[in-house]
């Protein structure tokens, strides 16, 4: 599935359509909200939200296409280069096979709760994150599209 990946603004509706399908995708798999349902304007809550939210797309190397603000002021980079970025660079080296191990099971199951992982920032501080959600994307039929991730608990590392 192709994604826009043009920054959020008042243009796009802070990119309505990503944050529909995050957090419909949650609703469904979930049963819970990841934010207010009766939020008017959902594309600029999920985008200004103090959790991070990050989603990436299915490509046999998947790229974020989706990072609101607190995600990319954690990760250290603009929107730009956050939606070019691999999502599996937002782990060291060493963490990669037990992230990849950690996205496998979310395509069986549909969704993990309360996961925690080391992640790494532009700069390579490093920091756990901790209670995080990370769920599949789904599209109209069903279909697995994407996978995104929500937390608002991490730890630097030093």
């Amino acid at each position: 599935m192709p994604y826009d990946r043009a920054q959020p603004s008042s243009v796009n509706k802070f990119q309505n359509s990503h944050a529909k399908l995050l957090l419909d995708s949650h609703r469904s798999l979930l049963k819970r909200d990841l934010l207010d349902p009766s939020t008017a304007e959902i594309g600029r809550a999920l985008y200004e939200a103090p959790m991070v939210v990050l989603a990436h797309d299915t490509a046999a190397d998947p790229v974020f296409f989706y990072g609101n603000l607190a995600a990319q002021q954690l990760f250290e980079m603009g929107w730009e280069e956050l939606v070019q970025l691999p999502s599996r660079f937002s782990a060291e080296q060493v963490a990669r096979e037990e992230r990849q191990r950690l996205l496998d099971l979310v395509t069986r199951q549909g969704y993990i709760d309360n996961y925690a992982g080391v992640r790494i920032a532009k700069s390579g501080k490093r920091f756990l994150i901790e209670q995080a959600t990370v769920w599949n994307l789904l599209g109209p039929e069903g279909q697995v599209v994407g996978q995104a991730a929500a937390f608002d608990h991490w730890v630097p590392i030093v």
